[in-house]
């Protein structure tokens, strides 16, 4: 039913009411996520302890962004591994396998 028809037509129809969301008993937003704070992820496979192989294009700044989400835990790694990276963090080398501590 168009506008038009509505204006148009006399009888008592009324225009269609919004419906009410269903209560699930968890809150959600207008677009339907959820409002509540997300559970506790588990920890990431790096807080378990592990080890890395470089690859090109690597830094330990990026390597601890992919493993614990924060690049300036990149001093942890160097910390851990300074007999195998040198004096200097910033020349890691392909294929040197790092150990990533647990943070």
């Amino acid at each position: 039913m168009g506008l038009f028809d509505f204006l148009s037509d006399k009888g008592e129809k009324k225009p269609v009411q919004p419906t009410q969301p269903k209560q699930t008993g968890s809150a959600t937003d207008f677009f339907g996520n959820s409002t509540q704070p997300a559970a506790t992820p588990a920890q990431p496979a790096a807080a378990q302890g592990e080890s890395y192989t470089v690859v090109s294009g690597d830094s330990l700044s990026k390597i601890a962004k992919r493993h614990y989400g924060d690049a300036a835990k990149w001093h942890q790694i160097y910390d851990a591994n300074k007999s195998t990276i040198g004096n200097d963090p910033d020349r890691i080398e392909v294929g040197q396998v790092l150990k990533l501590p647990k943070i």
